[in-house]
């Protein structure tokens, strides 16, 4: 029996304890949405290990890059799972074929198996040296290192790469946050940054339609279904803003316009969060990086908040590291694609950088934003990201 498989390795998880049967669980159910369109695929556990068998040989690649991708895992390996016989061990040893230096790396977790690990290291290394010309030991830094894991359950791994996964803990262990996604570049981080601690996410998206475009509704939606892949699939809640722009814009003093909307909209992401027992806001702030993201201006959002705590996790972030992220994560280049958002909608030439909470109560108060607000949440419109093409 040969196998070619998938060796899946978790991080963090050894740290929980008791409580790691359960993290484990998630981390399973996530694993296997994750492979749930290839055919054949199939999900086993052993020995602190995930193994992914079944599939199509050539889906491999596809499956590893989409499973990298799975928070809880910290890497992966394309393997050959044999049974542990020192025969079938010499067989599958004796046919690899390689060139420059190399080494052999045994990992006995079996200990019944005959021998020790650094015998059977030099045993095999000694095989492929033997089947090979122009090869050459060297034990620090060669072209290849060839891993051998003889498991407790009966079964040997052979394979030649470790593939880094992205980490963090399983997505659904670490409670349910609401999203402010908007079309730029730091909203997809702070959502991957949290998704990758756990957080199981919901996202909320504010257009001001006709003043923004249906295209800048697309790119936002495109940006949801990249962190999908991260995150799961979630839904992304679409709130028209048009209404409740136009009012400050008629009501209220320019300079204030910024400061009001940003409490409107957390107004309403509270008020959406907790009908659907969503447990926290994210917002992709970053401090100082503009007129919105001050101490101040901050204080000012965070004042109308009652119960649900606001989570930034990139508030210490410099835009460099905050694009970097975004790249590799392949939100970017959708992020920086020319289409408007609702926060440039009558932008003011000179928003407010330290705003007076007294003075942003007397403007708040010359117009029914409550009720403008009631309107606005009578008329969402929710699109889930699996739905999205």
């Amino acid at each position: 029996m040969r196998n070619e498989v998938i060796i899946l390795r978790y991080g963090e998880l050894y740290l929980k304890g008791k409580n790691r049967g359960y993290f484990e669980k998630v981390l399973c159910k996530n694993i296997l949405a994750a492979i749930s369109e290839y055919t054949g695929a199939e999900l086993y556990k052993t020995s602190g290990r995930y193994i992914i068998r079944g599939f199509d040989p050539e889906d491999k690649i596809s499956i590893m890059q989409r499973v990298s991708k799975v928070f809880g895992l910290h890497s992966l390996s394309a393997a050959v799972e044999i049974p542990s016989t020192i025969d079938m061990i010499e067989s599958e040893i004796a046919s690899i074929r390689l060139s420059g230096t190399f080494k052999v790396d045994v990992n006995r977790a079996d200990k019944n198996f005959i021998g020790k690990s650094i015998e059977l290291a030099g045993h095999f290394g000694e095989i492929i040296l033997n089947n090979n010309d122009n090869l050459k030991v060297k034990l620090n830094n060669p072209d290849h290192t060839v891993f051998v894991e003889i498991r407790e359950n009966g079964l040997t791994y052979i394979y030649f790469d470790i593939m880094p996964a992205v980490g963090g803990m399983p997505v659904g262990t670490g409670g349910a946050g609401l999203l402010l996604l908007s079309g730029g570049i730091d909203s997809p981080v702070a959502g991957y940054e949290l998704a990758r601690r756990g957080m199981r996410l919901s996202a909320l998206h504010f257009h001001s339609f006709p003043y923004t475009s249906a295209s800048a509704k697309e790119k936002v939606l495109t940006l949801a279904k990249e962190l999908s892949v991260y995150a799961g699939d979630f839904d992304v809640y679409i709130v028209s803003f048009t209404k409740i722009q136009e009012a400050i814009h008629k009501y209220c003093k320019s300079e204030y316009m910024i400061t009001i909307m940003r409490r409107i909209m957390f107004r309403i992401a509270e008020r959406l969060a907790r009908k659907h027992h969503i447990q926290a806001i994210i917002t992709g702030e970053s401090l100082a990086q503009v007129a919105s993201q001050t101490v101040e201006s901050i204080t000012s959002s965070n004042e109308v908040i009652d119960l649900l705590p606001v989570f930034r996790p990139l508030i210490g972030r410099d835009k460099e590291d905050i694009v970097t992220i975004a790249r590799n994560i392949g939100t970017f280049d959708t992020s920086i694609l020319p289409y408007e958002d609702c926060c440039t909608v009558f932008l003011p030439k000179h928003p407010l950088i330290k705003p007076d909470l007294e003075k942003v109560h007397i403007e708040e108060s010359k117009f029914d934003y409550e009720a403008l607000i009631d309107e606005a949440l009578a008329n969402i419109e929710i699109v889930n990201t699996r739905d999205i093409d």
